[in-house]
């Protein structure tokens, strides 16, 4: 088995397991980090479909999704208002600040558009790997449901992001580039702390 299929969604690195005892304790901070997770996903959504207007490929997948990731956000929102906690402040996201410095410069147009993509697969396996966790470990049998629906819900979309890039460039290029975004993702996992306030 190669390395880039050792764990699910093909993702190199595993979360450690611990990060759902440290998030489950600041589950507040959480909840909050993960609804701006969802309104940037919306938000990242609308800029392709904005920028990539002409590949009708594009406009025709991404547009359900940003429906979906609205939704999810109305939903996180909800869950935090029924817990009466407080939706905090968005914070720097460090992890995809991190992918987007991995970001090739100096490309084509196409392959811009391929990176972009990219970028949005990984974040989105990422999130469904740790909803995962989430809906099998932690401790509130409410939330294992709730992030259950979460997991199943954006399971695909990391795909959908795929086979869009091998619309736009060849199956092998965007195949390759995954790989390498792959690796380079496992690298900035192990450079960044055990944190239990943040999704990623």
């Amino acid at each position: 088995m190669s390395e880039v299929q050792k764990t699910k969604l093909g993702l190199v690195m595993a979360t450690d397991p611990r990060w759902v005892n440290i998030a489950e304790m600041q589950i507040g901070e959480i909840l909050s980090d993960h609804a701006w997770c969802e309104q940037k996903a919306a938000t990242t959504c609308i800029s392709l479909i904005v920028k990539y207007a002409h590949y009708e490929n594009i406009v025709e997948e991404v547009t359900p999704i940003v429906a979906e990731e609205w939704g999810h956000f109305r939903r996180v929102l909800k869950e935090l208002k029924k817990r009466g906690l407080k939706f905090e402040l968005p914070r720097k996201d460090e992890y995809v600040n991190k992918l987007f410095a991995i970001e090739k410069r100096g490309l084509k147009p196409e392959q811009v558009a391929v990176e972009k993509l990219l970028i949005s697969a990984m974040i989105e396996a990422r999130s469904c790997e740790r909803f995962r966790l989430l809906s099998l470990y932690i401790q509130d049998d409410e939330l294992k449901s709730f992030y259950r629906e979460f997991m199943e819900s954006e399971a695909g979309h990391y795909h959908t992001f795929i086979h869009l890039a091998k619309t736009i460039m060849p199956a092998e290029y965007v195949q390759q580039r995954w790989k390498e975004f792959l690796i380079a993702e496992a690298e900035i996992m192990k450079s960044m702390e055990l944190r239990g306030d943040r999704m990623h």
